[in-house]
C-alpha cells in the first residue's frame, strides 16, 4: 500500500529526514554473557552520544531447532562459520531475566532502550517493560506474523531490509501497516558480517525514500564510520551500529562492532553530514556573503585620463570585488572615461560614457 509517513517518534525524539540522524547503538551479543559488561556498554554508548541502545530478545528455541540436519550449521564465510545455529544462539542470547535491569540502566544513563524481538514471547516480555519501539532484523523481515505481533503494540516499528528484494521490503511494510502500525521506518542494510564498502549500495537510500514514503535509515556492518557518514549525507535519518567496550574478551559480534571512540566518531560524523546536506539550493550562505568582496571585478590597472578609451590594457579583472563583474569587460571596451580614473579604482557604469 502506498502511504507517506514523514516521521516517527521514539521516547519523545522525532525522527525524520529533517532532523539530525538518530543513532542506535546495537548491543546484540556483545555482553559476552556478562551482565555487568552489558551495563558498561550501555553507559559507554550514552557517553559517546548515541540516542538509543538496542538489545536482541530471543531464546535459541524461537530462533532455530536443536538439530544436526543440513542447514543447521553455518557454512557462510563469516565470523560464525562452522558453528551449529542452536549452540550459537544459546551462547549469544541475552537472558530475559536481564531485561528489567538493562532497561533501567539505559534510562538512568539518559539513553533510550528498545529491542529486536524474535518471537511473540519476547514481545510480551518487552511490553511489560514499556518498550518505546520495536525493530525487525533483516533475517526476520520475511516473517509477517512477527512483524504483525510488533505492529499490534501500536509502537513505532523499524524494519531492516538486508537480503530483501524490493517486493519483499514492500510486503514487510504492508504487513506492519495492515496490523495497525502508524509509525514505520525502513533501514537499508547489507547483511554480511562485516560488510564490504563496495557492496553497501547507499544510492538505494534516496530511492527507498521515494519508493516507500517512510523515513529511511542505514544499518551499518562495515568497519569504521565512513559509510554511515556517507549514508547520512544521502539522507539516512537513522543509523544503527553494533558497539562493544573492548575487543577482548571476544564475542559473537565483536569482529565488526565499533569501539567507544569509534562510536563517538560515527555520531559526530553523521551529525556533521546531516548539517552539510543543507537545503539543496545554490547561492552564497550568510557566512559566505562577507567573502564576496574578494571575488574578481573590473579595476583600472593604470591611470586613465578623462576622455581616454577603455581597453584591455587599462582595465582588467582582478581582486577585490567592488567593481563591475568581469562579464561586462567586453561591453566596456571602446567606451570613454567621463573623468580621470586612478589606478586601483573600481570601474562602474558611472565612470564611462
Amino acid at each position: 500500500m502506498m502511504l507517506r509517513i514523514s516521521s516517527i517518534t521514539i521516547a519523545g525524539r522525532r525522527i525524520s529526514h529533517d532532523d539530525p540522524p538518530y543513532v542506535i547503538a546495537e548491543l546484540s551479543a556483545n555482553h559476552g554473557g556478562d551482565l555487568e559488561r552489558a551495563k558498561r556498554i550501555i553507559r559507554l554508548a550514552a557517553e559517546k552520544g548515541a540516542d538509543a541502545i538496542k538489545f536482541q530478545a530471543y531464546t535459541p528455541e524461537n530462533m532455530t531447532l536443536d538439530c544436526d540436519m543440513p542447514g543447521f550449521v553455518v557454512e557462510a564465510d563469516n565470523p560464525w562459520k562452522g558453528r551449529r545455529l542452536h549452540e550459537l544462539y544459546a551462547s549469544a542470547a541475552t537472558p530475559y531475566a536481564w531485561f528489567p535491569e538493562l532497561f533501567a540502566t539505559a534510562r538512568a544513563a539518559g539513553i533510550t532502550p528498545f529491542c529486536t524481538p524474535f518471537g511473540a514471547d519476547a514481545v510480551a516480555m518487552l511490553e511489560k517493560l514499556d518498550a518505546p519501539a520495536y525493530k525487525i532484523a533483516s533475517f526476520e523481515a520475511v516473517d509477517v506474523e512477527l512483524i504483525a505481533a510488533c505492529a499490534r503494540t501500536g509502537k513505532p516499528l523499524i524494519i531492516s531490509t538486508g537480503l530483501c528484494t524490493e517486493d519483499e521490503a514492500a510486503t514487510a511494510l504492508d504487513a506492519a501497516l495492515a496490523a495497525g502500525c502508524h509509525e514505520a521506518a525502513l533501514l537499508k542494510c547489507s547483511s554480511a558480517y562485516p560488510s564490504v564498502v563496495e557492496e553497501t549500495n547507499l544510492l538505494a537510500i534516496p530511492y527507498m525514500r521515494e519508493r516507500f514514503g517512510v523515513p529511511i535509515g542505514y544499518s551499518d556492518h562495515t568497519l569504521g564510520a565512513a559509510v554511515a557518514t556517507a549514508a547520512c549525507a544521502l539522507g539516512a535519518c537513522i543509523i544503527e551500529k553494533h558497539v562493544i567496550d573492548a575487543r577482548t574478551p571476544p564475542t559473537a559480534d565483536s569482529e565488526f562492532s565499533a569501539l567507544p571512540d569509534d562510536l563517538a566518531d560515527l555520531v559526530r560524523g553523521c551529525r556533521e553530514a546531516f548539517l552539510a546536506r543543507g537545503a539543496g539550493q545554490l547561492g552564497p550562505t550568510t557566512r559566505e556573503q562577507q567573502s564576496r568582496v574578494f571575488r574578481r571585478s573590473l579595476y583600472a590597472v593604470r591611470d586613465i585620463a578623462a576622455g581616454e578609451t577603455i581597453d584591455r590594457d587599462n582595465v582588467r579583472s582582478v581582486r577585490p570585488g567592488y567593481g563591475l563583474l568581469p562579464k561586462y569587460l567586453a561591453e566596456l571596451v571602446g567606451r570613454r572615461a567621463k573623468r580621470a580614473i586612478g589606478r586601483g579604482e573600481p570601474i562602474n557604469w558611472d565612470l564611462v560614457t
